[in-house]
């Protein structure tokens, strides 16, 4: 096996006789790299399946009979699939008519009839491929005649059904059967609404204006004068307040995701979108697009964890002190030095890792020892240096104004406060680097400028108006969220005070069998990482978005995603084996739909459940991960009271096993994470794991003039952390006032007139009291004042 070595400037010396051992050890532990390609989504097959629990299965041919028994009265010798545009344009009418009729059951059946629709027909087709491509003509047909609209009227009542919502919360058990309706409903305008988003070259001219205006319906004030994700949003709350436990979440939280997707855009829209706001800024173009740059990066490889070694390792470190020889490798199985193991203040992760750390071997560093002749290495064993790094470096202007501080009190002995620009007195070099800083800097300023002078033209897109809906409830919006994320993670415990969120898939009778329970348990465990995908989508979505709309409307959403425990949330959540996590094969590949309904299904067994699928993991649970790391990145990235957090809650064990994904992605948030509290924690630890912090330098983007390595910055110490988390809230509560609230203006924020002919030209009703002593006025005000008027019309 390859040795892959990490990119150090500082060589360390190891024992020769351990070599062959840590190659043997490496290539017994040695895992491939995760073909993962990160995207907005997952295949549209997948993202399909993933809307229906297999306790749903038998509702497939249910809403086959309800649309054939329909169909049959008004065309009674052809199929669907036979029939022409007209026809198909008539029948969908009808249905749509059907709706409106009064009586629940007779409404249901042809809320089925729909779906049937917006599932293909399925019937009638012999493949997946062909179930696709009449899922897509029919959607387009239901949304052209006006269906959408209809279903959010219909989920509007279900919503308001005080009978439904009294009769759950007094049921000991919700099962399948208390959401039929609701399910109904909520599973056409996700198929609708996933199918019409994706990209398809097939499509009609008129199909792509129906796209485009569809877009611009579901992120608009329409449905109850505010946009579908605000009304899906109001049945999270509702959910979690237990006054509407019979709420089937999955869906709820699914359709809210791609509502969002679909109507604000995804990460490449997201980057387009940056790029024309810069352009309008007059700024330079990107250096790089992130994603692109990840997805370019390849996997570290952590070093093996084999206890067996480490024992190997002591026992030859003790017989043979000779025949050392120099190695690149910072410290490839380095992770605490074997003849410090009584020292209390040891690096804690050992502890805290249970023989799960990313750098649990050890070896003795010995610098005094005879050099042997290098052994000559074949060419495969050549390590491939990369050209460079891999990110543009950036900076602060803070950054400029230490440097600048410290240069002057070091040359000239004085300082000039915030003064950037003056380098009177400093030497040359000093001139050009304060020159470099700046070219780097300039990326960030002027935004921030330019976005100041320019926040009380608000430009109405998509975001903006998502974010006046969520405004008055965006606190509770978070907590639900959060509260529903616990409930799916895997490492919670169930509690009696935890909310219920299986209630759309366990079925009205417990499984008798033992090859139900092991199904049922499947499909449970399949339900929660949906769950934890949806959730997590959404809230890196909705950061990502509100950060480029405006910049205190992300710290709002940000602040309260603190407030209710996100960070150690999260960190809860990496607290397990990531990796069974990431490679569970909880999915039956013969139960997803569309398969399921075009194929018939082989007998079960529980050999065939216990094996699961053959994929190298869990998509989706890869992709909920990232997203995750990614939250709280973006939680922490340059507050240090955040931070802080991270080191309180002891984050550095949990993000370390992490590492363990050989995913570069997954990587490069989690080195992120540690980067920023690496000055916090100590030297002790910055020495124990010298592995990491080389991976960190290699792959994680450089700040100029960043001591993030050591505990000299003085952002590193913990003072007037409070301070800071209350001006930001204060200067957000400004914003959002200024803004939004209509109600109540702060007469300090009213525009201000400064043009002297509008001010002169104005009327003023002057008092009486003045009218009667204007001369008065006149002689104390005008005539005994000396006035410059050369001065004055200068």
């Amino acid at each position: 096996t390859t040795q892959q070595k990490c990119i150090s400037s500082t060589s360390v010396i190891i024992p020769l006789c351990l070599t062959s051992a840590v190659c043997c050890a490496q290539g017994q532990s040695e895992s491939p790299d995760l073909e993962f390609e990160y995207s907005d989504t997952d295949k549209w097959a997948a993202e399909l399946s993933e809307l229906y629990s297999y306790t749903e299965g038998p509702e497939f041919a249910l809403n086959r009979k309800c649309f054939e028994e329909e169909f049959r009265v008004h065309v009674s010798d052809k199929k669907w699939t036979e029939l022409d545009e007209a026809q198909h344009r008539a029948h969908a009418m009808r249905l749509l008519d059907s709706l409106e009729v009064t009586a629940r059951e007779k409404r249901l059946k042809v809320a089925r009839a729909i779906l049937y629709m917006a599932q293909g027909t399925f019937a009638e087709c012999s493949s997946e491929v062909e179930v696709q491509h009449w899922m897509r003509y029919n959607i387009f047909l239901l949304l052209d005649v006006g269906t959408f609209s209809a279903l959010v009227e219909l989920l509007n009542m279900e919503i308001d059904n005080s009978a439904a919502c009294s009769s759950a919360v007094r049921k000991p058990a919700i099962s399948l059967a208390d959401s039929t309706d609701l399910r109904v409903l909520l599973n056409i305008m996700y198929m609708m609404v996933e199918t019409i988003q994706q990209d398809d070259p097939a499509d009609k001219p008129e199909w792509k204006i129906i796209k485009e205006t569809f877009r611009t319906e579901l992120g608009s004030p329409l449905f109850n004068n505010e946009p579908i994700s605000v009304m899906l949003f109001g049945m999270v709350t509702k959910f979690c307040s237990g006054h509407a436990p019979h709420f089937p979440m999955k869906k709820v939280l699914l359709l809210l995701w791609k509502s969002i997707l679909f109507t604000l855009g995804g990460f490449e829209q997201l980057q387009s979108i940056k790029v024309r706001k810069r352009e309008e800024l007059g700024l330079p173009p990107l250096p790089e697009d992130s994603i692109r740059v990840i997805r370019s990066m390849r996997a570290a490889s952590p070093p093996a964890s084999a206890s067996d070694l480490i024992e190997q390792q002591q026992k030859r470190a003790r017989r043979e002190h000779k025949a050392l020889i120099k190695q690149d490798n910072l410290d490839a199985f380095n992770e605490k030095d074997p003849y410090k193991a009584d020292d209390s203040r040891e690096d804690e992760d050992d502890n805290d890792d249970n023989d799960n750390s990313i750098e649990a071997e050890t070896f003795p560093l010995e610098r005094d020892e005879v050099m042997p002749p290098p052994i000559p290495h074949p060419p495969s064993e050549r390590v491939s240096f990369p050209k460079g790094l891999p990110w543009a470096p950036k900076v602060r202007e803070k950054d400029i104004e230490n440097f600048l501080e410290s240069s002057r009190s070091k040359f000239i002995g004085y300082t000039l406060g915030s003064d950037t620009d003056t380098v009177v007195g400093l030497p040359r070099p000093i001139h050009e680097s304060i020159k470099t800083l700046k070219q780097v800097l300039q990326h960030f300023a002027l935004y921030f400028i330019r976005d100041i002078e320019g926040e009380e033209e608000v430009e109405t897109c998509a975001t903006e108006l998502l974010y006046q809906g969520i405004l008055p409830s965006l606190p509770q919006y978070m907590i639900a969220l959060l509260k529903i994320l616990l409930a799916a993670a895997p490492t919670s415990k169930a509690k009696t005070d935890s909310i219920n969120i299986l209630a759309d898939v366990l079925p009205e009778e417990m499984p008798t069998t033992v090859l139900q329970s092991m199904k049922l348990g499947v499909d449970v465990n399949r339900h929660k990482e949906i769950i934890v995908k949806a959730i997590s989508a959404i809230l890196l979505l909705l950061l990502k978005h509100f950060k480029l709309n405006h910049i205190y409307q992300f710290e709002y959403m940000a602040q309260h995603l603190v407030f209710a425990n996100c960070i150690p949330l999260i960190l809860k959540f990496f607290n397990q084996n990531i990796m069974s996590y990431i490679t569970a094969k909880n999915s039956i590949s013969v139960l997803d739909f569309p398969y399921c309904v075009v194929h018939e299904l082989p007998e079960l067994t529980a050999e065939s459940l216990e094996a699961g699928d053959n994929n190298q993991f869990c998509w989706r649970n890869l992709f909920s991960c990232i997203n995750l790391l990614r939250i709280l990145n973006k939680l922490t990235k340059w507050k240090h009271s955040r931070t802080m957090m991270l080191v309180v809650f002891k984050s550095a064990p949990i993000l370390k096993r992490a590492l363990k994904v050989k995913q570069a992605m997954m990587q490069l948030y989690v080195l992120k994470l540690l980067k920023v509290q690496t000055k916090y924690l100590g030297r002790q630890w910055r020495k124990s794991n010298m592995k990491t912090m080389s991976a960190i330098y290699q792959k994680v983007r450089h700040r100029l003039n960043d001591d993030w390595a050591y505990g000299n910055d003085l952002d590193a110490r913990p003072w007037d952390f409070q301070a800071e988390e209350c001006a930001l809230r204060a200067n957000i509560e400004r914003f959002n006032s200024r803004r939004y609230d209509k109600s109540h203006s702060n007469p300090d924020f009213l525009p201000v007139d400064n043009c002297l002919q509008s001010v002169l030209g104005q009327r003023v009703d002057l008092p009486e009291d003045f009218q009667m002593n204007y001369d008065l006025w006149l002689e104390r005000e005008v005539f005994s004042k000396p006035i410059s008027w050369e001065e004055l019309l200068q």
